[in-house]
């Protein structure tokens, strides 16, 4: 492995740059710690928002983005053949020298200045000051608090640098950069980023969850023999939405047809109990959906039910992120029985798509990666067959980017031949678009997805933020988040 030098700063050095260094010694490296001198404190204002947000939102232990006492210096090994720079501005060397910006800047303030303004910064690893050789764009789950949604930026900045030291050690770093330098974002100090726009926000978020329903999706079917949303790019007309009771709600819609029917498999999600099921509607030869009913449920949550046929068998992929393992289940008795028949992989892996290219079985899923948000980090697992063995990618992780890491349904061909995966654009928020990407490339060395095509919302469909697509046959099916008053059916 690499002997690497990570400066860090001298006095007040970040929790986010701690664990990256545990990050880079659990990967084998050889690490030596040198320090760079100068004030590296966060202003007043900083520290008290943080702790406040820290106390609102009843966080535990240090954020990614708290002080701590000291990183000590060390020498290492060898000498250094990569050096990091996570203070920011480090002298220029005769070693390789990969610093990161934020927004734009050298200052990791920055990325809690961009979030309390109401920005999604773009951290980029920078080689000798001059060429990007990795970007990402992460998620902010919690765009309310600037606390918590800095914390998602400094989660990825861990997973950026190890990812782009992987790449290093393994001459896989771009020969080109990988985009222009971000230019810095709107100029500005904490203070009155935070006055003026995070904590009016913070409030806004406040009312609005003491009248409504923190989330609430509702689901979308049409059958129809007309081209989908996959091959026109719009949602269109046609759409009934499937009626719910109002204390749960249904999203994560998959079709699947057996012996004729058409029956939709949901994620069933209780208000009451805050852990989702998986139930499945049938679909009489009319058309119309029976009473929805619970066909698996385990001690933690689930979602994103994926079933299809292989192997002589029916089979279920459903998401089960809080249970930390992706686990395949076969049907005993379709459509209410099921049994776990393995585990494919260990991990918070979620929305994992299956899909079948070129004599292999791929996996595509976000991973949350230890901290941040589950939305914004692309990892792919490939295997000969269902029992696996899975195995990661060389590339992983693929990319960041809260825009189209997510996937959001199944793949599917269009009517010209292209491979299209849905995914989640989390611009908005979460759930806040979806959008249509293009496989390009597909194999144990590279895997290359174009940038996604927005659906365009416009129809009949009554929630035009949607998160999921899926079609069989004529059966089409998505999901968008609605407006629930508590303590009402009504949105």
């Amino acid at each position: 492995m690499l002997a690497i030098e990570v400066i860090v700063p001298q006095s007040a050095p970040r929790h986010w740059q701690q664990l990256a260094i545990e990050r880079l010694e659990a990967d084998g490296h050889d690490v030596a710690v040198a320090h760079q001198p100068g004030p590296s404190t966060w202003p007043a204002a900083a520290k008290a928002a943080f702790q406040f947000e820290q106390r609102l939102f009843r966080r535990r232990g240090p954020l990614l983005g708290s002080a701590v006492q000291a990183i000590p210096a060390r020498p290492g090994r060898r000498p250094a053949a990569l050096r990091l720079d996570l203070a920011g501005d480090a002298a220029l060397s005769n070693v390789p020298t990969i610093g990161l910006r934020f927004d734009g800047s050298s200052a990791d303030l920055s990325a809690a200045i961009a979030v309390a303004a109401g920005r999604l910064p773009v951290i980029e690893a920078v080689l000798d000051r001059k060429t990007v050789v990795g970007q990402a764009r992460p998620m902010v789950d919690k765009r309310e608090s600037t606390a918590l949604g800095t914390e998602d930026v400094f989660a990825r900045a861990i997973t950026l640098v190890q990812s782009v030291t992987r790449a290093f050690a393994a001459d896989r770093l771009p020969r080109e950069a990988v985009a222009e330098i971000h230019g810095r974002g709107e100029p500005g100090g904490f203070t009155s980023a935070y006055l003026g726009a995070a904590l009016p926000r913070l409030g806004r978020e406040a009312l609005r969850r003491a009248r409504f329903r923190h989330a609430h999706w509702r689901v979308g079917y049409r059958f129809t023999d007309a081209p989908g949303v996959a091959d026109t790019g719009k949602l269109g007309t046609g759409w009934s939405v499937l009626p719910d009771p109002g204390d749960h709600f249904y999203a994560d819609p998959f079709p699947f047809w057996w012996q004729g029917q058409p029956f939709v498999f949901v994620e069933d999600y209780p208000h009451a109990t805050g852990k989702a099921v998986i139930s499945v509607v049938p679909f009489d030869a009319d058309g119309v959906p029976g009473e929805p009913r619970v066909v698996l449920e385990e001690a933690h949550h689930l979602s994103y039910p994926q079933v299809f046929e292989r192997d002589g068998a029916i089979w279920m992929l459903p998401e089960a992120s809080a249970g930390g393992k992706l686990t395949l289940y076969r049907a005993s008795g379709f459509p209410d029985s099921w049994l776990a028949e393995t585990v494919l992989v260990e991990g918070e892996i979620s929305d994992a798509t299956l899909f079948e290219h070129e004599g292999m079985l791929w996996l595509f899923a976000t991973d949350r990666d230890g901290h941040g948000s589950t939305s914004d980090t692309l990892v792919i697992f490939s295997a000969p067959a269902l029992a696996g063995p899975w195995r990661p990618h060389p590339a992983n992780p693929v990319l960041i980017d809260h825009r189209m890491a997510r996937p959001g349904g199944a793949f599917v061909r269009n009517r010209d031949g292209r491979v299209l995966l849905p995914v989640q654009d989390g611009t908005l928020g979460y759930g806040g678009g979806l959008g249509l990407s293009k496989l390009l490339e597909l194999n144990q060395q590279t895997v290359r997805l174009s940038p996604p095509r927005p659906i365009d919302a416009a129809g009949d469909f009554p929630y035009p933020k949607i998160h999921t697509l899926n079609r069989a046959g004529r059966l089409e099916v998505i999901d968008g988040i609605a407006a629930v008053r508590k303590r009402s059916s009504k949105q």
